[in-house]
């Protein structure tokens, strides 16, 4: 269960980092999120949350967006390349439960596993 853990390494939190994916970041969009991502900067994927009170003005609705978001995220982390990510949610995510989000989110990784990119060592040979 270690691939499923979501350390402090594993999350965007410094502001440049959120700059550098606002500017330069890659856009990919599902009906619920939109990700930006970049090549990572560290050996593991990372992520960012943004939920803003455009989604919704309570805190308890944007938050259980932000949980269903990290939680899908720690599930796939290691199949993902090295890449740093920049979830945003849209205004539609809050009016739907949680079963839509993720699965719109499984959509999203899968999309984003197929990057190009340094994938995570293994013992297979590429």
């Amino acid at each position: 269960m270690g691939g499923a853990r979501f350390p402090h390494a594993a999350r965007i939190v410094k502001p440049a980092d959120f700059l550098r994916l606002r500017r330069n970041g890659q856009r990919i969009g599902t009906p619920y999120f939109n990700a930006q991502t970049v090549a990572g900067t560290a050996d593991i994927a990372r992520l960012g949350l943004a939920v803003s009170r455009r989604v919704s003005t309570d805190a308890v609705r944007r938050n259980r967006i932000k949980r269903i978001a990290r939680e899908s995220f720690r599930k796939v982390r290691a199949d993902l390349p090295i890449i740093d990510i920049l979830l945003i949610a849209r205004e539609s995510a809050d009016a739907h439960d949680n079963a839509t989000l993720r699965a719109d989110l499984d959509s999203l990784w899968q999309r984003l596993a197929t990057l190009n990119g340094k994938r995570h060592p293994g013992t297979m040979r590429a």
